[in-house]
């Protein structure tokens, strides 16, 4: 089977579910999928995608899994012992062909987002991994093999990178899973201290490298419902994740209301106890220069501070972005399908968002428009004029 290992996700899904068991136990979340590929036909597939969630839903953690977990100075030991307890339940996820019969599938994730929130990333894996066996007959390992080392040489032969950090962030847009663990393999061995590490928690544990991430656009979405008032929604939810990690995890993210209402919201005392900000829409070099003014107008010297590149990045994009900002504040860079599903095949652009929480609809306005997922207009109207953002 496709997945084996609960732990095989992306970190930041337990750093938010433990900021969810701690204080949002109650709250019901409602997840959908979408494709965002033109002409791409996953109705074939439905039944075996139904095989794999069904295996999915019989797994627990492991007591080395477990132990593992602990072993995190930000894993608090309540928040493990509820994982020991952990089971995802097949009743919370449906998948069927799309009532459009063009071609698209509906997963739809409806429960406790506490019980809930581990489904994205594996799912996720599970559709590539079904659909690229079933339509790449012959995977061309030999051309990912030699793409990959073309990109790593990009690095290796220039010293003046020699300080750049790179992260894989492909879990959930993997080739397969033996092909990401491969990529892993490969960048720790060639790249060295260049490699940064992992989101994957199953593979970080396996290979020795560092598991990083901390929270997703799921997170700050749900505080529209949870908060106090639509409007501070973003200030609480970057509260209530300072209450839960006391300075650590301090990279925050700054696109699901657009870069303009992040920048409002994260003030002086933001700037000073976050460590930075991640970037995943938008122009990027705008989004550092403008995040760098930011800093320097908040009286904060942004050298001190981290910005962390995330959103479709290639290497040639990855290694620009670092000449323009590595002197001027610490970069680090998530790399994801560029990394993990570049064999030659078109990659499938496939998303699991959180549509609603408590029954209230939920969305980003991210930079880039075409990554909004919401399907309640009314509601973007409204958030857009709560945040000031234009249509």
């Amino acid at each position: 089977m496709i997945i084996d290992s609960l732990l095989d996700t992306d970190l930041y899904k337990f750093t938010m579910m433990q900021v969810v068991l701690h204080h949002f136990p109650g709250a019901h979340v409602e997840y959908r999928f979408k494709c965002r590929n033109e002409g791409v036909d996953l109705t074939p597939y439905v039944d075996e995608i139904q095989d794999e969630l069904e295996h999915l839903c019989t797994l627990r953690f492991r007591e080395r899994e477990l132990e593992y977990l602990r072993s995190f100075r930000f894993i608090k030991s309540d928040f493990v012992d509820f994982l020991g307890l952990f089971q995802m339940n097949a009743k919370y996820i449906t998948v069927r062909p799309s009532d459009k019969a063009n071609g698209e599938i509906d997963i739809i994730v409806q429960g406790p987002w506490l019980h809930t929130i581990l489904f994205e990333i594996p799912v996720l894996a599970i559709v590539n991994e079904v659909y690229f066996r079933n339509t790449v007959q012959l995977p061309d390992y030999t051309e990912g093999r030699r793409r990959l080392d073309e990109k790593i040489a990009m690095i290796t032969a220039r010293p003046e990178l020699a300080d750049i950090r790179i992260a894989d962030y492909g879990t959930r847009r993997r080739f397969s899973r033996t092909w990401h663990e491969e990529v892993i393999l490969t960048c720790a061995r060639t790249l060295g201290v260049n490699f940064a590490g992992t989101s994957n928690v199953l593979l970080a544990m396996r290979d020795g490298v560092l598991p990083l991430g901390t929270m997703a656009h799921e997170y700050l979405q749900a505080c529209q419902a949870l908060g106090p008032r639509l409007r501070d929604s973003q200030v609480y939810g970057f509260e209530m994740w300072a209450k839960e990690y006391r300075g650590d995890l301090g990279i925050a993210l700054s696109d699901v209301y657009g870069f303009d209402a992040f920048l409002r919201d994260f003030d002086m005392y933001f700037c000073k106890l976050f460590d930075g900000a991640r970037h995943d829409s938008g122009d990027p070099f705008e989004w550092g220069e403008r995040l760098i003014h930011h800093y320097e107008a908040n009286r904060v010297d942004p050298r001190s501070k981290t910005l962390v590149f995330s959103d479709a990045l290639t290497f040639p994009l990855m290694i620009e972005l670092y000449l323009r900002f590595k002197d001027r504040a610490k970069v680090a860079f998530g790399i994801g399908t560029n990394l993990t599903n570049d064999l030659g095949s078109t990659p499938l652009q496939i998303v699991i968002k959180m549509v609603r929480c408590n029954g209230q609809p939920v969305a980003k306005l991210s930079d880039t428009p075409a990554k909004n997922m919401c399907d309640d207009e009314a509601y973007l109207k409204y958030l857009r004029q709560v945040f000031e953002i234009r249509a």
